[in-house]
């Protein structure tokens, strides 16, 4: 998604979504790697190449980054997974950006930033 300034230069307006919809379009294209634009004005090196090792049936990113305890982790897997043992929630949490199970193990809760199965 990208939104044009009045003086004509184009903007990301969600660099996390592109990026996602970048890997899913790669892989129902049937390519094993997908070269990203830089994903945020921190990484200089310009392009990232991400290695596609499976089926991805859908992602998102959930725009409003909600917080999410240890306790209602569950609730959210349920709301956005097709099932408990299929997919990932993403969250961003203070030991870093982890999955939901990890966070579970780990005990910590935090922002949910999108998910994918």
């Amino acid at each position: 998604m990208q939104q044009q300034l009045a003086f004509g230069r184009m903007v990301r307006v969600s660099v996390l979504n592109d990026a996602l919809k970048s890997m899913y379009n790669g892989e129902k294209r049937g390519k094993r790697q997908v070269t990203s634009e830089s994903l945020s004005m921190l990484t200089t090196t310009g392009k990232i190449v991400v290695e596609l090792n499976g089926r991805l049936n859908k992602c998102g990113v959930i725009s409003h980054r909600f917080d999410v305890g240890v306790k209602k982790i569950e609730g959210w897997t349920a709301r956005l997974l097709p099932s408990r043992q299929f997919g990932y929630i993403v969250l961003t949490t203070s030991a870093g950006i982890i999955d939901h199970e990890e966070a579970r193990r780990k005990n910590v809760g935090g922002k949910v930033l999108g998910f994918f199965y």
